[in-house]
């Protein structure tokens, strides 16, 4: 089997899917525009060959990237990065190369949120309203349908980026006044928790791992007010996110793919809202998080599924999971030093965030797990704490 991975080096705990795969038995054949030495030595072990292009922006390069691979090795069967960024890039070299996953016409529906509003309806979930405005006196009209607060996000984007909660006219005017070069869409504001649903689909559709993810607050909030992050897997998903997330999964047809759904849970009425899907891993450390919360690989649980179109392993969920991200600009009590000595039965890891991440991950992120809530709201409190608060 020939498995392009574009850009596995980045994020770096990716190289893991090409360590399993290629233990696998699976030739995985690498595309990205770094030097080759410049690449870590597990993942110049275990790549079959390596294909620098200039820039992954340049569609054609990539191009001949797939086609010297194809000339080399034979038909590729499959074609993945795992990231955001490189979707619609993925979904147009499958579709010109004939390989199974997400092609141009599917990706349309994965990555505008305008769509995805579309299928959740017809999936029957409750969504907020929302509509594509282009100008001021469009965007004036749903203000007065839905009235002040609304949140205005770019159509194609992720997180909170160029994301803005509009409570005013005078608000509406200025981000008006700012250049845009986003289509936009303009929601009616909930005020709601954010949780997720997310998992590894088979080749059939089925669910064949899944997890959940509850946050402190939403990116929005928390890029606001500069506060700190943090969200933890819990040992058992709720289940009105599990009837959900299955009925989104099944809407959107999904097959052999990793899934990532964003729910506001309304805390006047509890009820879930669909919010958007990400047809990939969930970022950050959360592939490592799914690991450590149930003792499993899922790099490995991957390569399986691919190698063999199976999972074999059984998912007990023994531990609630967390990650801590702790912003610099703040004045803890307790030091890293003594965080990891504190807590070094209940620490999992301890990494630096690159600074185009720390806005929102911080400068520290922290990932422990616990095998009792009680516990697991403690160590946050303490991992948190300031001087004078």
């Amino acid at each position: 089997m020939n498995f392009i991975f574009i850009s596995p080096h980045f994020p770096p705990n990716f190289e893991n899917f090409v360590i399993k795969l290629n233990r696998r038995g699976i030739r995985v054949l690498g595309i990205a525009d770094v030097n080759y030495y410049e690449l870590s030595d597990a993942l110049r072990e275990n790549l079959t060959e390596y294909y620098k292009v200039d820039s992954l922006e340049n569609y054609s390069e990539v191009v001949r990237a797939c086609g010297y691979f194809t000339h080399k090795y034979g038909k590729i069967d499959r074609i993945e990065s795992f990231n955001e960024h490189w979707l619609e890039l993925d979904a147009a070299l499958r579709t010109d190369f004939n390989v199974f996953g997400l092609n141009n016409e599917d990706i349309k529906s994965v990555k505008r949120k305008s769509k995805m509003k579309e299928v959740f309806k017809k999936a029957g979930m409750n969504v907020a309203r929302g509509k594509v405005f282009k100008d001021e006196k469009e965007a004036k009209k749903l203000v007065k349908e839905y009235g002040y607060p609304v949140c205005i996000k770019p159509d194609i984007g992720v997180g909170a980026g160029n994301t803005y909660k509009i409570s005013s006219d005078d608000d509406l005017k200025d981000f008006f006044n700012k250049n845009h070069d986003d289509e936009f869409i303009m929601e009616e504001f909930i005020d709601g928790d954010i949780v997720t649903y997310d998992g590894l689909i088979d080749k059939d559709g089925n669910t064949v791992f899944n997890s959940t993810l509850i946050y402190n607050m939403a990116v929005l909030d928390l890029l606001r007010n500069n506060e700190n992050i943090y969200y933890y897997i819990p040992r058992e998903i709720p289940e009105d996110i599990v009837e959900a997330g299955e009925k989104i999964v099944k809407a959107f047809n999904l097959r052999e793919i990793f899934f990532h759904i964003e729910f506001f849970r309304e805390k006047k009425t509890d009820k879930l809202i669909a919010l958007e899907i990400n047809c990939r891993v969930p970022g950050g450390r959360t592939t490592d998080m799914f690991n450590y919360a149930n003792d499993i690989d899922i790099y490995d649980l991957y390569a399986n599924l691919i190698s063999e179109d199976c999972i074999e392993t059984e998912i007990t969920r023994p531990y609630y999971c967390c990650y801590v991200g702790r912003k610099s600009i703040r004045d803890f009590t307790y030091s890293i030093d003594e965080i990891k000595e504190k807590y070094k039965e209940e620490i999992m890891l301890v990494d630096s965030i690159p600074g185009i991440f720390a806005a929102v991950m911080g400068d520290i992120g922290i990932i422990f797990r616990t095998k009792e809530q009680e516990d697991l709201e403690k160590i946050i409190s303490n991992m948190l704490e300031e001087r004078g608060v």
